[in-house]
């Protein structure tokens, strides 16, 4: 058993080229071998055939050509070649003829100890020695039977050298098919070993390097293509983690400094109100208020950063239907300011519609709600007081005109929809300074600010966006924004319809 483990274990261990060498010697070397042998056995069918039928067409002579005597006589002059003849009367070997030289056959001195029955050849050992004869007993005149014999010392000379031949030939094929295999097989797995020291070179951490073997019409340029294909997303996983553990340092980076700068300032405050308890009543309420303002800020930070981190741990979101077009109104009535000439308006996604028209989706009201309310805030926060903000809902396709495809001058928070999708849209468009490129670029971004300054000021994280963003993904949609310096902002949110 131990010993049955040793050479499966050897087997095992030896490399695809030496298996591919081994493998292929022995199956061509079973296979001259076996036509060797099979041609070995039909020359010697053949040449016994020969000897068979010169056996049936001999004639024997009369028996009175052998007069008297012992059998060992021989009539020299009567008989062709090698053949003897043997007379058996009354059933008892009587006398033979023949000029063979040396022993002749081994055979009984009785018709019933003869080896084969009538009409049919048999070989028989010789009298002494190891050579061999054919044999034939047939009847002849005058109660008697005669038996022809032929030495097969020629046919069995000529099948001994034949098989030492073909064990050279053998040993000579097995030598060259070796030699030749080598070559053959290191040639035939040139590729492999190219594409081995390539797969070495990239796990040593040279991302950037491809198998050149792709050849689809063969085994290893599919297999190289099916390697290029995963190192190509490798590298990408690779960069993603990268590119996320960057930005959760950024975040933490981030986090920090957002939440230090209300901490240092409800510190100072509250040290101020402890160490001079002789301050007057109206600068004591008013650094009560800034402690108070400071921790609403700190608090509304928080609730965004633990929302965030909901967010993405895919939380689970109702899925019901939702009326696009009733959530935006009621974050218009909720949004709008009270005492202002601004004006925050809804119309119709199409200019020329007579009336509101209905934007069914399937997805988390509560969530969508937050969307848009974030959005029309955005617009409410970094536009002038005077500046109207227009919010139009409808439905539509996605195309460079509506939303929901990539074109230039236009910045999304996820991958464009398929075009020709039906969507539901809710747009929040302002007459702001609008962003430059650098700025649109980066405003889906955690804790980014345009303007950081009013940012801090209104009270703003500067993860509104991004909460958006967030949500706007989990419903299969995303966040658009159209702008320019000088031009607005128009933001989109873009979402699958569900009819």
């Amino acid at each position: 058993m131990n010993k049955h483990r040793v050479v499966t274990d050897l087997l095992r261990a030896r490399s695809l080229r030496r298996r591919l060498l081994i493998g292929s010697t022995v199956l061509a070397t079973i296979a001259v071998l076996l036509s060797q042998v099979i041609g070995v056995l039909v020359l010697r069918s053949w040449l016994l055939s020969r000897v068979d039928q010169q056996l049936e067409d001999f004639v024997p002579p009369p028996p009175e050509m052998a007069h008297g005597g012992p059998p060992a006589e021989r009539a020299p002059e009567h008989l062709p070649s090698d053949f003897q003849l043997y007379f058996y009367r009354n059933g008892e070997l009587r006398n033979s003829l023949g000029t063979g030289s040396g022993d002749g056959p081994r055979l009984p001195d009785s018709t019933a100890g003869l080896p084969s029955s009538f009409g049919d050849p048999a070989t028989v050992p010789a009298t002494s020695g190891s050579g061999s004869w054919r044999v034939l007993h047939r009847d002849a005149p005058g109660n008697t039977t005669a038996v022809v014999a032929l030495p097969l010392d020629t046919l069995e000379g000529a099948m001994s050298k034949l098989i030492w031949l073909n064990a050279a030939l053998l040993l000579a094929t097995v030598i060259g098919l070796f030699t030749v295999g080598r070559w053959v097989v290191r040639l035939g797995l040139l590729p492999l070993t190219r594409m081995e020291n390539t797969a070495a070179a990239i796990a040593d951490g040279d991302l950037e390097l491809r198998l050149r073997e792709t050849d689809p019409h063969t085994e290893i340029g599919r297999l190289g293509r099916v390697l290029n294909t995963m190192i190509e997303r490798l590298r990408t996983a690779l960069r993603e983690r990268e590119a996320s553990e960057n930005r959760l340092r950024r975040f933490v980076a981030d986090a920090g400094h957002e939440l230090r700068t209300p901490l240092t300032s409800m510190r100072g405050f509250a040290e101020l109100v402890l160490k001079h308890e002789s301050l007057p009543a109206r600068q004591r309420q008013e650094a009560h208020r800034m402690i108070e303002r400071n921790a609403e800020r700190m608090s509304r930070l928080v609730e965004d950063m633990l929302l965030l981190a909901k967010l993405d741990r895919e939380p689970t979101y109702d899925r019901e239907s939702v009326e696009l077009l009733s959530v935006a109104a009621d974050v218009v009535s909720d949004r709008a300011p009270r005492e202002s000439a601004r004006r925050v308006l809804l119309d119709s996604l199409h200019a020329d519609a007579e009336e509101l028209e209905s934007a069914p989706v399937v997805g988390d009201s509560h969530r969508l709600s937050q969307v848009v309310g974030n959005l029309v805030s955005n617009a409410l926060a970094h536009t002038p007081s005077e500046s109207d903000v227009h919010v139009r809902v409808g439905c539509t396709t996605a195309r460079a005109e509506s939303g929901g495809v990539d074109r230039p001058g236009r910045w999304g928070s996820a991958p464009e929809l398929g075009p020709g999708t039906r969507i539901a849209v809710v747009e929040v468009a302002d007459n702001g300074p609008g962003l430059s490129a650098e700025q649109a670029g980066q405003v889906f971004e955690r804790f980014y600010r345009a303007d950081p300054a009013r940012s801090r000021e209104q009270g703003g994280s500067g993860l509104g966006l991004a909460i958006a963003a967030a949500i706007a993904g989990a419903h299969s949609g995303r966040i658009e924004l159209d702008t320019a310096p000088g031009d607005g902002c128009v933001f989109r949110l873009v979402v699958p319809t569900s009819r």
